[in-house]
Parts: C-alpha cells; structure tokens; sequence
C-alpha cells in the first residue's frame, strides 16, 4: 500500500498487492465516501442510428459513492466497493459499484476522523509494501508445490507432480527420471519467479537438496534458504511458519507475527501461564492493566460489537500494550476464531 494523501478525514491510496485489497476491506465501512476512475453509461449517447439500435456509450469518469457495503474474499484479485453515487459526470443517486485491483488509486473520506486501530492497519500495509512475498517451495521426491508467504496467508500456488519412475527393478533408470523430474521443475520454477523473490525449499529426505542444486544451476540469482520438516504438503509449509524454521527470511511478515503469536498463547494455555481468552476474562485482564500483546480477529472491530472491541482496543494501547489485528484466512487465525476471536499474552497470570 502506498499512501498518496493523508489527513484526518481524508485518504489516497495506491493499491499495490492483494494484501492491500484485504486491507481496504477491513478499512472501508458503511458510511464512508469511497472514489476512483470509473465508467458508467452515458444513456444520453444511445438509442437509434439509421433504424438500428445504437448501445450508450461507456464514459470514463471520477465516481465517488456513499458507501452500503464491501465484498471481499481471501486471495480474489479484486475488491468489490458498493454504494450510491454522490459524485460524477451524471447518475448522481445511482447505485454503482467499483472494482479494485491491485495498481489502482483510490480515495476514501470520512465524516468523523478516521479511527486509531484502523490507520493502524494502514501504516502496517504501508511497511509491509518494502517486504517481499516469499516463495515457499515444498519438495517430495515425486511431488513439488510452491506456496506464496503473502502477508494475510499462505497462497498455494502451482504444483508438478512426477508420473511413472521407471522399471520397477530399474534402479538408474528411475534415478533418472526422479533427476529429470527436478531440472524440469527447477527450470519452471525459476521462469515462474519475478524479480528478487526469496526463496525457502523445504521439506523431509533429501529431495530439497537436489532441488536446491538444480535451482542454483538454472537461476544462480535465487536466495536459497533450506528447511528439513517433519512432513509434506501444505502441512510443511505450516511448519515451517509455525516453528519459525525459516528464520529472519519471514520473521517480518505479518503471517508469522501472527502464527508465533497465537502459538506462544496456545503454549501459554497448556501450562496454564499468563494468558486471557474468552471476552469476560480478557476484558478483565484489560481492566487491569494486564495486557502486553491483544491478538484480535480484524473483522470483529468492525462487526456487530465493533465499537466494543474497538474500545477495548484503544484501552490496551493506552496503557502501553500492543495490538495486533490477525487475519482469519490461515490456520493461526483460524485457530484464533475457536477461541472467541480474541486472546491476551499478559503480564502476569490472571486467576
């Protein structure tokens, strides 16, 4: 995210990722005033031409809407902003709705200024636009699938599969073809990486080594970290953020803050340590001044009991503890709604 304008009533954005759409959803609420370069119909410009029907003519314009409401869905490449027009060449009191993508400008205007906890989630995309995503590489030795460590969840992405092996008592001969397997794989991956991606290979036995090998030799570039795990598949590369095997190449995203979060407060719970979960008991560590760290659900700030959570949240900040807004959409944050939305690392035990 790229902030091109800020001041208390007033944001322009420049969408840059589908991070960023997923931010804007949580951001922009009913209520709101949302602009960007749209088009409409101009009705005006149809009818008749010469006994044929003449289509109106689609005109490009700046369209601000009063907005009803936002559709959003995990790693859509496109944000959907409903609403009313206020603003625009013609249709003023029309509904419409704009489309967003990533490179798009936006615009959003508030009649009350904009609240603490979700400017907080605009400086955060802002910061995270200098970190890039993460390819991460899970490696069988019949199966290879690339994953995305974007900032709000794990994207799977393209997977090769190896079919056949050999004669059954071929031993070189299947040797080759498990070889031939990787250097094609190796050579697809490496066309498939734009610019200076990370790369983390991971997974269990030695194929990511010979993985690594072949990546080296097509695409000498690449950073290459290597990670062995306990098992394959998507479950690997959940290991991978979950036990932070990675190390610094993803300690700053926000899927890992989240994960190591979450994981330390299920830790915490087990052997029955300084933590708080369920509303009654977090809301009585908040009332105590207790809480270091609040992991919090990012769409219940803005729900039905958003104002709630939102002063328990502005409560926390107040009294020098932090608060990190978690996605739903990975397995932590999923792990996160099971226990009410919402859990509290403390500073001591609360009984």
């Amino acid at each position: 995210m790229r902030v091109l304008h800020r001041d208390a009533l007033r944001m322009r954005l420049r969408c840059e990722s589908d991070d960023d759409l997923w931010t804007l959803a949580q951001f922009v609420q009913q209520g709101h005033r949302f602009g960007m370069v749209g088009e409409r119909r101009d009705s005006t410009t149809g009818g008749l031409e010469g006994g044929r029907a003449k289509a109106a003519e689609r005109r490009t314009m700046w369209i601000l809407l009063d907005v009803l409401n936002v559709e959003h869905h995990v790693f859509s490449d496109a944000l959907r902003v409903h609403g009313t027009i206020v603003e625009a060449a013609f249709d003023q009191g029309q509904h419409h709705t704009h489309v967003v993508e990533a490179g798009d400008e936006v615009e959003i205007q508030a009649h009350a200024p904009f609240r603490p906890i979700d400017v907080q989630l605009i400086e955060e995309a802002a910061s995270a636009a200098l970190r890039p995503k993460v390819a991460l590489i899970v490696v069988e030795h019949d199966e290879v699938i690339l994953f995305t460590v974007a900032q709000r969840g794990l994207k799977e992405g393209m997977t090769w599969t190896m079919r056949g092996g050999g004669k059954r008592n071929d031993e070189r001969t299947s040797s080759g073809v498990k070889e031939a397997f990787l250097t094609n794989t190796a050579q697809e991956i490496a066309a498939s990486l734009v610019g200076d991606v990370p790369v983390v290979l991971a997974g269990p036995g030695h194929a990511r080594e010979r993985l690594a090998t072949a990546l080296r030799s097509c695409a000498p570039h690449l950073a290459l970290t290597l990670v062995a795990t306990s098992i394959g598949g998507r479950p690997a590369a959940n290991e991978v953020i979950r036990e932070g095997l990675a190390g610094a190449v993803l300690a700053d995203h926000a899927l890992s803050r989240e994960t190591a979060l979450v994981e330390e407060a299920m830790t915490r719970i087990q052997t029955s340590g300084a933590v708080a979960y369920g509303t009654v008991q977090v809301q009585r560590a908040i009332d105590e001044g207790a809480v270091e760290t609040l992991v919090v659900l990012a769409h219940l700030l803005r729900g039905d009991e958003g104002d709630r959570w939102q002063g328990m949240c502005e409560a926390v900040i107040d009294l020098g503890g932090k608060v990190v807004q978690c996605s739903i959409d990975h397995d932590a944050g999923a792990q996160l709604d099971g226990l009410g939305g919402a859990i509290a690392l403390t500073r001591y035990r609360i009984d």
